[in-house]
């Protein structure tokens, strides 16, 4: 088996991993993770030989414009206050604790290589953990967190690691110059993403084809970053920064064909991209095991106390942060997403599983020094980042689902069911005062007016069946029963058209072009 044929079957697994993850209970992260170590361990398959300097271009910046799509500037900036607590500040204490203890056991490391490896493995991956809560269906506000500290604590983890990576491969290091460099970094990060956020909206409107804009939207990500890191700046901050700009500036209410394709498509893009840095993950398993070679003691020592390092830091330092959090909270009656108990707080603690961008910054640390040297340390600094990602995401991830069973941590069914309820009648509402307007400049016949009016109703009625009021709901849900029937046998008039200008295709003289044009209409009446 050669690398192309290894990444078919990767990118097959990750395509299988969703609804086979499904129906075992088990995330498909994980699941990938597991596919990745049963294929390391198959003599057939070669190592996966990637140069470390594609791996964070590539991976990374597919990945975080896709959860961005799953968050909102307003979500970011009512959750600041725990985003900093649990993203940058633990980032940077996790990031010590490591560097001491790595620096104290491993013989012969340097600080630099130390600060890099607490780095890459400090900032919990946002893709596994959101995953799993999808499926465990965990209350929103743990969700929200999860996101917004995966997203911020990568790129603090991302730059004290490029600080310390250059430190290690020049040989010197001031603290004076690093604190610049991370201030320069995140200004420049920004002013990239949003001026490329600007271009990339005003491009959008001017494209008008949703096919073009989404593939202006899969190339965006990708020149944030390098121009970014072009200009010395944090490539993963200003592929956050375009993306959460794109977010909020370029939705149109009425783009109902580029939000449909737009959304697919990056749900099929998300998938795929994290099938193969998940499988990554357990194939490196193979480079893990030549590393150990007759030294399995004393790598998996190392790699252990890293490990409960790396778990206890995160709970000891979530405990403090979650009770000063609610205190703050009350104090100022903020609308900020917190933790609301202590059992909250320890399926946060155990959700802290590393991931993609682990993997991505180990397998970036260079080869060699500025001198010709090899990097220091740097097959004992894989094993031990392996070895914390492994056990975090394959012990963490399989055992999470008991734990939040155990914990009986659930989401608000009733909260939800409620907004959702809110959101159906302020859509009604609004269709209904917009037909008052129209009905204020031309004059519409009664029938009309009467049936454009039941249509209003049901548009909320479609959203939340339970909109109505308890003496009309039985009115409501036979009336409902007969609207789901006629779009019912609606659906197959225009399956017969559909299947009729299928047929067309195979006929003596057809046109595939004017055949798929039509084709094309029909699909968008039966979204509609």
């Amino acid at each position: 088996m050669d690398q192309l044929a290894l990444l078919f079957v990767l990118l097959l697994g990750a395509v299988l991993s969703v609804p086979v993850g499904e129906r075992l209970k088990l995330p498909a992260p994980v699941l990938m993770t597991l596919v990745g170590i049963v294929l390391a361990l198959i003599p057939a398959v070669p190592n996966v030989e990637v140069p470390p300097e594609y791996i964070l271009p590539l991976v990374l910046p597919p990945l975080l414009y896709a959860a961005v799509q799953r968050t909102s500037w307003r979500q970011f900036a009512s959750n600041v206050r725990p985003i900093l607590l649990l993203a940058v500040a633990l980032v940077f204490v996790t990031t010590a604790a490591v560097a001491a203890v790595a620096h104290a056991i491993v013989p012969g490391l340097p600080i630099a290589a130390a600060v890099a490896l607490g780095a890459l493995v400090a900032p919990p991956d946002p893709v596994a953990a959101t995953a799993v809560a999808g499926q465990l269906g965990l209350p929103r506000r743990l969700v929200s967190i999860l996101e917004g500290e995966g997203l911020f604590n990568d790129v603090t983890a991302i730059v004290l690691y490029h600080v310390a990576i250059a430190a290690a491969v020049s040989g010197t290091f001031s603290i004076s110059e690093a604190a610049l460099e991370l201030v320069l970094s995140a200004v420049v990060a920004v002013a990239v993403g949003l001026g490329l956020g600007w271009a990339a909206n005003r491009l959008i409107g001017l494209l008008g084809d949703a096919t073009l804009q989404v593939g202006l939207t899969l190339l965006v990500p990708f020149v944030s970053y390098v121009l970014a890191e072009e200009l010395h700046g944090s490539g993963v901050l200003a592929v956050l920064t375009t993306a959460m700009f794109l977010a909020e500036y370029a939705a149109d209410a009425d783009d109902v064909m580029g939000r449909l394709v737009g959304r697919t498509f990056w749900e099929v893009v998300d998938t795929l991209v994290t099938g193969i840095a998940f499988g990554l993950i357990g194939l490196e398993l193979h480079n893990a095991m030549d590393t150990a070679s007759g030294r399995w003691g004393e790598l998996l020592g190392w790699s252990g106390a890293v490990v409960a390092v790396v778990v206890l830091v995160r709970l000891v330092w979530l405990l403090p942060a979650s009770w000063l959090a609610k205190k703050l909270h009350k104090a100022r009656n903020a609308e900020e997403e917190i933790p609301v108990s202590v059992r909250e707080t320890v399926v946060m603690w155990w959700s802290g599983m590393r991931g993609v961008a682990s993997v991505a910054l180990v397998l970036a640390i260079p080869l060699t020094t500025e001198d010709g040297g090899p990097f220091p340390n740097r097959d004992e600094l894989i094993f031990i980042a392996f070895g914390v990602i492994l056990a975090t995401l394959v012990l963490q991830g399989l055992s999470l689902p008991w734990l939040v069973r155990k914990l009986g941590v659930a989401a608000d069914s009733e909260a939800e069911a409620a907004y959702e309820k809110d959101l159906a009648i302020r859509a009604a509402k609004a269709a209904k005062s917009r037909l008052k307007e129209i009905e204020q400049v031309e004059e519409l016949p009664d029938e009309v007016l009467e049936q454009l009016l039941r249509r209003a109703y049901d548009i909320g009625l479609r959203i939340s069946p339970d909109m109505p009021g308890d003496e009309r709901r039985a009115a409501q849900e036979e009336r409902l029963k007969r609207i789901k029937r006629v779009r019912q046998i609606q659906g197959e008039m225009m399956s017969a058209a559909r299947h009729a200008v299928l047929d067309a295709r195979n006929e003596p003289g057809g046109d595939p072009e004017i055949v798929d044009r039509v084709l094309r209409h029909l699909d968008v009446r039966s979204m509609r």
